[in-house]
């Protein structure tokens, strides 16, 4: 029995043209500046806190690289069409979504190569600090040990949470990027009536 050969339908493309190294170029510095940004912040807030405050500063650096780990998935999964007929008639959001979904792998690439892989260093570094508030531990072998444990944990659970999220962005995809897209347009908006 003759195999058949299976054939795909393959997008045409010229390969990479100057907008994609340009693209490069602007997400090397863009990931500089926003971890600069993030790195001080974070610093400035865990510098003379107690270790509960410590605590719930890194839950929040957590929460902020599944948050955007969502957000790159659902735009690279939303269907446009939906989007067009709310834009028909003019619900706030719906351009500014439709604007996300056809610049798809540059907000994807922001969300979850930038933003969440920074959150994920940050938390590793806000973890340290955190180890480094306990008092308690004056031992150099237990405070190697915590440290090694918390940041286990830290992984696990922003694993675990880009996990759980992930499967929801798949299933809500135009729901998340529309809601998105509302709040982009409403800050938007909000700049634009001060000047």
């Amino acid at each position: 029995m003759a195999k058949k050969k299976v054939k795909f339908n393959k997008k045409r493309s010229s390969g990479f043209n100057h907008s994609h190294y340009n693209w490069a170029i602007k997400i090397i510095f863009l990931t500089l500046i926003i971890s600069l940004g993030l790195s001080l912040i974070s610093e400035m807030l865990l510098r003379n806190v107690q270790v509960l405050v410590a605590f719930l500063i890194l839950i929040i650096i957590i929460f902020i690289g599944i948050i955007f780990d969502v957000l790159g998935v659902a735009v690279t999964a939303a269907d446009e069409k939906p989007f067009h007929s709310m834009s028909a008639r003019k619900l706030t959001g719906a351009k500014t979504s439709v604007y996300l979904i056809r610049n798809a792998s540059k907000i994807s690439s922001l969300c979850n190569d930038v933003i969440g892989d920074i959150c994920g260093i940050i938390s590793g570094a806000a973890g340290a600090v955190v180890i480094s508030r306990l008092l308690f531990v004056k031992n150099d072998n237990d405070r190697f040990l915590l440290t090694i444990l918390l940041s286990s944990v830290i992984a696990a659970v922003t694993v675990g949470g880009k996990a759980l999220g992930k499967h929801f962005a798949i299933t809500e995809c135009n729901n998340i990027v529309y809601r998105t897209g509302y709040i982009f347009e409403k800050i938007k908006n909000v700049f634009n009536r001060k000047k």
